[in-house]
């Protein structure tokens, strides 16, 4: 099954890549953060939001703006088992992703009707997802594991892999991935800092937002 095939949601890994350039990757630590936050990245035009499984509060974010931000698309970040795949979609999370690849969780994240951005670092963990009909992958840690140029070596041997690079990206280089053929999109945090966060300074994030959406090649 190809990973551009619709998951009982209807949503696929592509379409979650392609909706803006940027995926924010948004670690939350109070609940009441949560639903603001997601407005403020829709007025700005950023509606994918992957809420990371990093706190004991992210299932209950990810519920929250699931029921009360219906035109956000929430999924959940840092998906490391079945158990995740399944808290996250009770939640009512709509796409994973994962900073590695098992087939296990590839299996699961099916199982549950999520559509999976797995991570990959090495050619051969490109292969294991692709063998398990994974065509849509996040590179992670992008900056750490080569960057723009071992996006540019992987275009030859996985012509037909497109990527999300995360980790080490930032409104200062997202450019330089994003003009890469292979990047459909990138992941990252400074659409969500914590200082703002803490703050409620809603209209700050909202503009990081817009200036994000700027960045569509």
């Amino acid at each position: 099954m190809s990973s551009t095939t619709s998951t009982s949601a209807g949503l696929t890994a592509l379409q979650v890549m392609q909706d803006a350039p940027v995926i924010p990757v948004i670690v939350l630590n109070d609940v009441a953060h949560a639903v603001p936050m997601a407005r403020a990245l829709v007025a700005g035009g950023v509606r994918m939001l992957e809420v990371t499984l990093r706190t004991p509060q992210a299932l209950a974010c990810i519920e929250a703006i699931a029921r009360e931000v219906p035109e956000a698309v929430v999924g959940a970040g840092t998906v490391r088992s079945r158990a995740d795949a399944q808290s996250a979609a009770r939640a009512g999370a709509r796409f994973a992703v994962s900073p590695g690849y098992t087939s296990a969780v590839g299996q699961a994240c099916r199982d549950v009707g999520l559509a999976l951005l797995p991570g990959v670092a090495t050619g051969s963990e490109i292969m294991m997802a692709q063998e398990d009909g994974f065509t849509e992958l996040k590179f992670f840690p992008a900056m750490q594991a080569g960057g723009p140029a071992m996006l540019k070596a992987w275009s030859g041997p996985f012509f037909d892999v497109r990527f999300c690079p995360t980790g080490g990206v930032s409104l200062q280089n997202a450019a330089e991935f994003l003009a890469l053929p292979n990047v459909v999109c990138v992941g990252g945090s400074w659409l969500v800092p914590a200082d703002a966060m803490a703050a409620g300074d809603w209209a700050r994030i909202t503009q990081l937002a817009a200036d994000t959406v700027a960045l569509r090649k």
